[in-house]
């Protein structure tokens, strides 16, 4: 009777009697995820692409396990009434009842229809030398690069996100691909992908969820030229201003650009080759177009908007209106 191996980044069905040392290639190590950078603390070898990293080779040979690594440990959760004891506890002081000052007149919304104006860009030195390395590399590879055959070889992994499938022939073709259409999302200790949302805390849980969607393998990514894909990104901000983070390695300056005005943001960013992001946000604050900036790194992209009151964004984007259904209407007047 066949097992599952347990072992990070095996994943194979293995027979007892034949589990020998060095059958299961696995990492010792665990993941890690840095900077958009994804690899295995016990090997150099780090990727930004999801499904290149889930196909990087075990570093280390030995047995086969069937036993599940042990679930990192949850902190405890005090009880109510602890929590009320070490209340009871802290030093109580006599409170002092200050009026707040009268609250600054809020800025009339724009018009979104503005004109927009392109946002000035910072080059960092450590973008510089990242992107003339690629260049001297870029040179090398043409001279040395063999003819593709378009041939796939045996043992080859599914591209799609979440599908664990090897190519083991043309019979491999017709099989069904289970897999997830969003992206990977790790997010304050948190794993899940962004179409089902299915969230854990630990890695090989996260792994093994099925996939939502259906369709079929995808053995080799098609390079046409500029693509527009999915990034890593977040936001925070400060009394007098907002940044948005985009984890986009080795932006291109003279493709990349962040047009605004005072309440709307168009962001397009080329990277990493020939990647292409886009997001067009409708802010949910104002801000000065004349003091805010683009800055761009070696591993990603920071748009600095200068907020035109000093007030807490409740966040990013303005939620749009839904309007009201218009076939109701003429069912009543019926």
């Amino acid at each position: 009777m066949s097992m599952l191996c347990y072992n990070r980044g095996c994943g194979q069905r293995y027979d007892a009697e034949n589990n020998t040392e060095g059958s299961c290639t696995y990492h010792p190590g665990v993941p890690v995820f840095h900077d958009a950078l994804k690899g295995w603390s016990c090997c150099k070898r780090r990727t930004t692409d999801f499904s290149d990293f889930l196909s990087i080779a075990g570093c280390t040979k030995g047995l086969h396990s069937n036993e599940k690594p042990p679930e990192p440990v949850k902190p405890e959760v005090k009880t109510t009434s602890e929590k009320k004891e070490l209340a009871d506890l802290k030093p109580k002081f006599n409170e002092h009842i200050i009026q707040a000052p009268k609250p600054i007149e809020s800025i009339k919304r724009p018009s979104p229809d503005e004109p927009l104006t392109r946002l000035q860009l910072k080059v960092s030195a450590s973008l510089k030398q990242a992107l003339e390395k690629l260049k001297l590399s870029s040179e090398n590879n043409k001279t040395e690069a063999d003819e593709d055959t378009g041939e796939i070889k045996v043992g080859t992994s599914c591209k799609n996100g979440g599908c664990t499938k090897t190519f083991a022939g043309p019979q491999s073709n017709e099989e069904v691909c289970q897999y997830h259409s969003g992206v990977p999302i790790f997010h304050e200790g948190m794993k899940y992908w962004s179409c089902c949302k299915r969230k854990t805390s630990d890695f090989n849980t996260f792994l093994s969820q099925e996939g939502c969607a259906k369709g079929s393998h995808l053995w080799v990514k098609k390079d046409d030229g500029k693509k527009v894909v999915p990034c890593r990104h977040d936001w925070h901000q400060t009394g007098g201003g907002v940044t948005i983070s985009i984890y986009a390695k080795n932006s291109i300056p003279e493709l990349s650009f962040v047009e605004a005005n005072s309440t709307v943001v168009k962001i397009q960013i080329v990277f990493d080759g020939e990647k292409e992001f886009q997001q067009h946000l409708q802010l949910w604050g104002v801000i000065d177009v004349q003091k805010s900036y683009v800055n761009l790194t070696a591993t990603k992209v920071e748009v600095f908007l200068k907020k035109a009151e000093p007030m807490t964004w409740a966040r990013l984007e303005l939620p749009q209106k839904v309007a009201p259904p218009a076939e109701q209407k003429d069912t009543d007047k019926a």
